[in-house]
């Protein structure tokens, strides 16, 4: 059986946009939207972006980055502890 879609309606930058969104993820989506909305505004509080578009290209600029930060780490921190791992692990050659 397949999963039906919902109209979901979110409020971002002061205006209301409908998606469709599989029931089980409407809460990340309005969270998502909450979080781009936060972050249009600090954009426009930290720099001189007044206008909705560039605000929002900012905004989206800045979540890629952290999420390229997030990414790169956890591929560092899997490394290490694929590191730490083959160190515990004995080698055919070794003996007690």
């Amino acid at each position: 059986m397949s999963e039906q879609n919902n109209q979901v309606t979110v409020t971002l930058l002061g205006k209301s946009h409908q998606f469709a969104c599989a029931p089980d993820q409407e809460q990340a989506l309005h969270n998502a939207v909450a979080l781009l909305d936060r972050r249009v505004e600090e954009m426009r509080k930290r720099s001189t972006v007044r206008n909705d578009h560039s605000a929002l290209l900012l905004a989206a600029l800045h979540l890629c980055h952290d999420l390229q930060a997030l990414e790169l780490k956890q591929q560092q921190d899997a490394d290490f502890v694929s590191s730490l791992l083959d160190k515990l692990t004995p080698t055919s050659g070794d003996t007690k």
